[in-house]
């Protein structure tokens, strides 16, 4: 069992024991077949660490798309995009305009140039910059998260803020460590691929800032499990479970925006049987 797994179904035993339902409540999503509201049963404030330095956190109850997932967060933070042509995946398909994008939203706002100190700069940039200059500030984040955006925007950010933060290990290494946010989950559709996308986003992050990956600590407001899901989750939870994968970066990439999906090396990845016609909301 890797130790996502652990985690994800502890999570799921805990939502779906102790979790509030939110039948009968004024709701905002519905189910893109029938239009009939979707309801939840959920929790308040789930926080789950992993530790990139033991393993790597990838759900083996079912295989989670790794090189997608990159795909989609090269996307965000590399090419700054809110094209969908731009992307791999047609996960964001249904919320593009007729310009074919997602407007005023993730990709645009972390490419929004603003002044620092004379100096024109984007928050990925920013980033980079502070952990190459600064690399203690206790200052260095992203946040999405704009509201002069959200109007414009196809939806707002779920994950939209990630503090980095560095520590050192014993041997005196420096220790790359980041805080997600994310204000609302959809267990079922992208818990461990938000998961495993920003663990890939920490390690790139982390390696062309000479440093080494550390913890993952992800802080989710609102955490749940839809009710046509649940059935899904009972049964994913009671799978067989394998080891944790062996992910790695290409270790010549030195610059952030030279990554490519073919720079990630995914070795052992042995899972249960992916989860077909999954139901979403919107």
């Amino acid at each position: 069992m890797s130790y996502a797994d652990e985690l994800f179904i502890k999570m799921c035993k805990d939502i779906l024991e102790n979790g509030v339902d939110t039948k009968d409540e004024i709701v905002r999503p519905v189910w893109e077949d029938t239009g009939e509201k979707a309801y939840t049963i959920k929790k308040f404030a789930v926080i789950n660490r992993y530790d990139l330095r033991k393993e790597f956190p990838a759900l083996t109850l079912r295989k989670t798309g790794l090189k997608s997932a990159m795909d989609e967060i090269l996307w965000i933070y590399q090419k700054k995009s809110n094209k969908i042509s731009e992307l791999s995946t047609h996960i964001w398909d249904q919320w593009a305009d007729e310009n074919g994008t997602i407007g005023t939203a993730y990709g645009y706002t972390i490419g929004e140039k603003f002044m620092y100190k004379g100096e024109m700069i984007d928050q990925m940039d920013y980033v980079l910059k502070q952990l190459k200059e600064n690399p203690f500030s206790r200052r260095i984040m992203t946040n999405m998260y704009q509201y002069k955006n959200l109007a414009t925007g196809a939806l707002d950010p779920c994950c939209y803020s990630a503090t980095y933060n560095v520590t050192k290990d014993e041997d005196g290494n420096l220790v790359l460590n980041m805080l997600l946010n994310q204000r609302s989950q959809d267990i079922l559709a992208a818990n461990n691929w938000n998961v495993a996308q920003y663990s890939i986003l920490l390690m790139m992050v982390a390696q062309v800032s000479g440093m080494i990956p550390g913890e993952l600590v992800h802080v989710i407001a609102d955490c749940h499990i839809y009710d046509r899901h649940v059935p899904i989750i009972e049964e994913l939870i009671t799978r067989e479970t394998y080891p944790a994968p062996k992910v790695w970066l290409n270790p010549d990439v030195k610059n952030f925006y030279d990554f490519t999906t073919d720079d990630l090396h995914v070795e052992d990845y042995q899972a249960g049987p992916q989860v077909k016609n999954i139901p979403i909301a919107v």
